[in-house]
C-alpha cells in the first residue's frame, strides 16, 4: 500500500510539475476575442517530450466500469412462444431495451473533484478518446494519471451503445420503423482531407501533426462508424449520465460540441466546458455578422436560443480549441465550414462574455503550435494539446482535489 500512496505522490507531483512548465514558459488566459496565448516552442517541446515518458510508468485504477443509462424500454404486443423454430426472429412478446447511452469510467484513488466526461464527434465512438491511431496513450489515460476520474460515453445509436434494431428490416419494431432504414458513415478518402491530414488523400501536410506510423491511418479510419442520430435522443442520455454521476467537466468534440452546449443548457451538474472545434450558440436575435462561404454564398453563424437558455452557458467556464489549416478560405466544403466555425465562435465568445460569462477561445497557430488536425487530441502532439486543457482547468479552479459535491449513485 505503502508503494501505491509513493506511486500516486509521484503522478500528482508531475501533473503538477508539468503544470508549472507550461505556465512558466509564456502561457496567459484569454477571455474576449483576439487576445491572444503565447508560448515559448523550446518549453513547449520540452514539456510534450517529459511527458511522454509518463506512458511506461504504472498508475492506479480504484474503481472502473461501465453502464448504461437513459432510453426506452418497450414491449411488444403478442406472446413470444420460445419453443418454435423461428422464436429467434420474433419480435412477439419481447420487451428490449433501445437509445440507451453506454458509459465506460475509470476513477483513480483521491480522485479530482469533478470528473471529464469525453463525448466523441460525428461519425465514431468513444474510442477516440482511449489510445491514439499509433498507440500512444490518449486522453482516457492522460487525465486518469493526472488524478481525474473519466468517462467516456457511446451516443445513443451509436457503438457500444447499440442501434434500435431489432428483427427484420433496419429501424423497424412490430412493423413500426421507430428509425429510417439508411445511415450515413464517412469514407477515408472524404475523412482524410475533411479532417485536414492534408489537400488529397494519402498526401499529408508537410507539417501535420497526425501520426504517421504504419498502420496508424488503418487504426484510425477503423473507429468509424455508422450513424442514425437524434439530437434530443442523445442530449437525453447526457443528462440521464449527469443525473447519475452528479457534477462534472464536459470535452467535447465537432458534432458534440453543440450538443454540450445543449446539455449544459438542461442539465446544472455542468461545472465547466472544453471543447474542440464546434458550431456555436447565440441568443435570439443576436446572431452576428454573416461570413461568406469560399464560394460567395452566406453562411449560417449558429443555432439561436432563447435568452434563458443562453444564460445558461454563462454559469460556467468555457475553453474552445482549434487546430491548423483553417486560417484561410477552402473549396473543401468540410474544411471552410470549420472555417466559418472558428470565426462564429469567437463571435460566441464575445457573446456569451457581453452577458457576464467566462468563455474563451485558442486557434492553436496563434500560439505557435502548428499542423494539428480536427482531431488534435490525439495527434502527435496530444501532451501539449492537453496540458493546454489541464492550464484552463487549473486556472479555473476546475482541478481541485476533495468530495464530489454529492455522492454519486451506483454505478
Amino acid at each position: 500500500m505503502s508503494g501505491t500512496r509513493k506511486s500516486l505522490q509521484a503522478l500528482s507531483l508531475y501533473a503538477t510539475a508539468s503544470l508549472v512548465v507550461l505556465v512558466g514558459s509564456g502561457i496567459r488566459d484569454v477571455r474576449a476575442q483576439g487576445n491572444k496565448l503565447g508560448a515559448g516552442s523550446d518549453a513547449a517541446l520540452a514539456q510534450n517530450a517529459h511527458s511522454s515518458k509518463a506512458k511506461h510508468e504504472p498508475f492506479v485504477v480504484a474503481e472502473q466500469g461501465s453502464f448504461f443509462v437513459g432510453g426506452v424500454k418497450v414491449q411488444v404486443p403478442g406472446t413470444l412462444d420460445p419453443f418454435t423454430p423461428t422464436a429467434n426472429a420474433s419480435d412477439d412478446g419481447q420487451i428490449y431495451h433501445y437509445d440507451r447511452l453506454y458509459a465506460q469510467y475509470q476513477i483513480p484513488p483521491a480522485a479530482r473533484q469533478y470528473p471529464l466526461v469525453l463525448i466523441h464527434g460525428g461519425g465514431g465512438t468513444g474510442k477516440v478518446w482511449e489510445s491514439t491511431p499509433d498507440g500512444r496513450e490518449g486522453y482516457q489515460t492522460i487525465f486518469l494519471r493526472r488524478g481525474f476520474a473519466v468517462y467516456i460515453v457511446d451516443f445513443p445509436r451509436r457503438g457500444r451503445a447499440g442501434y434500435p434494431s431489432f428483427n427484420g428490416p433496419f429501424g423497424t419494431l412490430a412493423g413500426t420503423p421507430l428509425v429510417a432504414n439508411r445511415t450515413n458513415r464517412s469514407g477515408d478518402q472524404l475523412a482524410f482531407v475533411r479532417w485536414r491530414l492534408g489537400l488529397a488523400y494519402l498526401q499529408y501536410f508537410p507539417n501535420s501533426q497526425f501520426p504517421q506510423a504504419p498502420g496508424a491511418l488503418d487504426q484510425f479510419f477503423s473507429h468509424l462508424v455508422p450513424t442514425v442520430d437524434n439530437t434530443t435522443v442523445i442530449v437525453d442520455g447526457l443528462v440521464a449520465l449527469l443525473d447519475k454521476i452528479g457534477p462534472a467537466i464536459l470535452v467535447t468534440h465537432s458534432q458534440s460540441v453543440t450538443l454540450g452546449w445543449l446539455t449544459a443548457i438542461r442539465s446544472r451538474n455542468v461545472r465547466g466546458i472544453v471543447a474542440y472545434e464546434g458550431g456555436s450558440f447565440f441568443p435570439v436575435g443576436e446572431l452576428p455578422p454573416v461570413v461568406p462561404r469560399y464560394d460567395g454564398t452566406p453562411s449560417v453563424p449558429g443555432t439561436e436560443v432563447p435568452l434563458a437558455d443562453f444564460l445558461q452557458l454563462t454559469k460556467m467556464p468555457i475553453r474552445i480549441f482549434y487546430g491548423d489549416g483553417i486560417s484561410q478560405p477552402s473549396p473543401f466544403p468540410g474544411v471552410d465550414g470549420m472555417r466559418l466555425n472558428l470565426h462564429y465562435s469567437g463571435d460566441m465568445t464575445a457573446a456569451v462574455n457581453r452577458h457576464g460569462g467566462d468563455m474563451s477561445l485558442i486557434h492553436l497557430p496563434d500560439i505557435g503550435i502548428y499542423g494539428n488536425t480536427h482531431f488534435m487530441y490525439s495527434d502527435m502532439n496530444n501532451v501539449q494539446v492537453a496540458d493546454l486543457m489541464s492550464q484552463f482547468l487549473h486556472e479555473k479552479g476546475l482541478d481541485k482535489r476533495g468530495e464530489a459535491e454529492r455522492e454519486k449513485g451506483d454505478h
